[in-house]
């Protein structure tokens, strides 16, 4: 099935602009990349799709390393004309499994930039050092992820569901649809085909054979991400124990209750970051923009999709009967969904969010998410319960140039003034519903905008 991606505006801005160059669609594996280009074919003349792991496919990079003998092959095989050429998308699938491909991408740029050329990989980072002329400044960026809560309600045909979810602030009228629209994103996640699965049958019982196939893909293609042997047992290790760390930051040395140094884990672990399977968020100890990530702090785990972790722990059929998510696997489901979120809007460039923390002996302190707007970096707790027990929240703020502040829960959006318990500093808080992730950019423009301390 076709889902509507909010990527889909970046493709027709790429096939407007007269000096495109080739685009290289990057995304871990199964987030949709073929099923995108197929469709967005549907606006050519002609279609040529290539798939590098196909044999007869790759040939082509194996016999030509001229482009233009290149293209008159395939024309020739798929029965175009060469005066057709800016009519004409060439979809390189699979582009990871040929070096001499990726290195060519440059001279359709130089040599026939009338072409327009899409190539889609998804281990492009463990190649790149074995391409002799990798195509610096000759080629264009993408970033496709799992579906978001958007993409969803759109795959869901909920069109008045979007309609409420994009008025700012939300009413109140739509705040229990939304929410139980979201509590069913939620829980079966982003990925397509699982999504695909979710909407013929409406029942979840009817999707661990999928998370399974895909989980299983991941662990299949571990040999891909290692650099030797003892590399892939590490990353074999952390796959089937990653999911138990999703409520706390880590460590790399025996990481996982194993015998692992903390240089083997790491390494294992930037390659599955590399990947885009389970990427390292780095916390930041700054109060202001611009955002420094702090490499030197343990990082949180941040796996691809959620759904795929509600799997792996087994606590989809709980989900099923809270009320407030917030309260799911030791309050860690929500905060990891709305990273995921946040993230799937970066599609022009790759960027992670952070955290924030202060590490004192006595008085550490961490909030869930801190955002820039402007010169100002606000923090973002995201939990249940009252104001009161805001602790980290309040120790940024009495830190912060700034009185703003959110809070991510269950409950119904308000915009509240409060004080700091230590400090007495005067603060205004947020209460944006934890559905509206997608949306936090837009309500932080909103809130500062609009509210002031009286």
């Amino acid at each position: 099935m076709h889902f509507k991606r909010l990527i889909n505006k970046s493709l027709k801005q790429w096939k407007a602009n007269p000096k495109r160059k080739p685009l290289l669609l990057r995304g871990a594996r199964q987030v949709g990349k073929t099923t995108l280009v197929n469709s967005f074919s549907q606006g050519y003349d002609y279609f040529i799709p290539l798939n590098l792991e196909r044999a007869a496919d790759l040939r082509y990079f194996q016999d030509f390393t001229d482009v233009k003998t290149l293209v008159d092959a395939l024309f020739l095989a798929n029965n175009i004309r060469t005066n057709a050429m800016s009519k004409v998308l060439l979809f390189i699938d699979e582009i990871q499994e040929s070096p001499e491909a990726i290195a060519l991408l440059r001279y359709f740029y130089e040599d026939l930039p009338q072409l327009h050329v899409i190539a889609a990989g998804s281990l492009l980072e463990h190649v790149m050092d074995k391409v002799k002329s990798f195509p610096v400044g000759r080629v264009s960026y993408l970033y496709l992820h799992p579906l978001n809560f958007v993409e969803y309600l759109n795959a869901k045909q909920q069109s008045l569901a979007l309609e409420a979810l994009h008025e700012i602030p939300v009413k109140d009228f739509a705040h229990q649809t939304l929410k139980d629209l979201f509590h069913q994103y939620a829980i079966i996640g982003g990925m397509p085909e699982v999504i695909d699965t979710f909407l013929e049958t409406d029942n979840v019982a009817d999707l661990p054979e999928v998370y399974e196939s895909i989980w299983a893909t991941y662990k299949d293609d571990v040999e891909k991400y290692a650099n030797n042997a003892t590399d892939a047992r590490v990353i074999r290790h952390i796959m089937n124990t990653a999911h138990l760390y999703l409520d706390e930051r880590i460590k790399f040395q025996n990481f996982g209750n194993s015998n692992y140094k903390s240089r083997e884990v790491g390494e294992a672990m930037r390659n599955l970051n590399d990947a885009r399977i389970i990427q390292l968020i780095y916390p930041t100890t700054s109060i202001a923009s611009p955002i420094k990530s702090d490499l030197k702090k343990s990082p949180r785990l941040q796996f691809l999709d959620t759904g795929l972790v509600n799997y792996e722990l087994n606590i989809q059929g709980d989900m099923l009967t809270l009320e407030d998510l917030s309260n799911a696997y030791k309050g860690a489901i929500i905060p990891h969904l709305i990273t995921q979120e946040l993230m799937s809007l970066n599609t022009i460039t790759y960027s992670k969010p952070n955290f924030w923390v202060r590490e004192k002996k006595q008085a550490s302190s961490e909030v869930d998410l801190v955002m820039p707007y402007k010169e100002k970096l606000i923090p973002i707790e995201i939990k249940s319960g009252k104001e009161g027990k805001l602790k980290s929240l309040h120790q940024y703020i009495d830190r912060a140039d700034h009185p703003y502040a959110i809070r991510m829960y269950s409950g119904e959006f308000s915009i509240e003034q409060h004080s700091t318990p230590m400090g007495k500093k005067p603060y205004l808080l947020m209460n944006l519903p934890y559905y509206l992730g997608t949306k936090l950019e837009d309500y932080i423009a909103y809130f500062i905008n609009n509210y002031s301390i009286n």
